[in-house]
């Protein structure tokens, strides 16, 4: 039986946990609770102080506790420790050129300037890594905003509901990724 680690990007920082760049680690602490199929959060447990990971029958959702430039240290931490193979990850994160609302799946690709997929990329050495990609763009904007200009911003409560949507249509996807 395959054994999937599903991994959120974001920073450890209490002060960013609820802005868009944390997207990645929302969906996975969503995923994981709603993986767990009853009313007790799964208890997410530390190796080093590099990520956090809860394991529910064949999958683990793992949190790095690094700030996003160094994602890929944690990913390939999580990897060696939980004797995964590359094949087994999906890396989940926010991506400023997808209109909130919107992801996409993809199994390869450069970076497009994610700095945390930069480092995992460094790190593993290969861009050939299942990751989903969940927008954080406004739908209308009238001038596009640099990526910088809004991904530390805190998430409107509007937002977290179209979020919590996205979340909602990856959760069936999780099992099978």
């Amino acid at each position: 039986m395959e054994h999937k680690l599903i991994i959120g990007l974001g920073n450890p920082d209490p002060v960013l946990e609820e802005t868009y760049h944390n997207v990645g680690v929302l969906a996975v602490q969503w995923l994981a609770e709603h993986a767990a199929q009853n009313d007790v959060p799964p208890a997410f447990r530390s190796y080093k102080n590099l990520f956090a990971y809860a394991t529910i029958g064949t999958t683990t959702f793992i949190r790095p506790l690094v700030y996003m430039n160094e994602s890929g240290l944690a990913v390939k931490e999580a990897l060696r420790v939980l004797k995964a193979h590359l094949k087994d990850i999906v890396i989940i994160h926010d991506d400023s050129d997808i209109a909130i609302g919107d992801f996409k799946r993809a199994t390869s690709g450069r970076s497009a300037g994610h700095r945390g997929i930069q480092s995992i990329i460094d790190q593993l050495k290969t861009q050939e890594f299942t990751r989903i990609r969940i927008g954080i763009r406004e739908k209308d904007e009238l001038h596009r905003k640099k990526a910088g200009a809004f991904v530390l911003s805190p998430i409107t409560a509007k937002d977290k509901k179209v979020l919590e949507g996205v979340f909602k249509k990856i959760f069936p996807l999780s099992s099978g990724l």
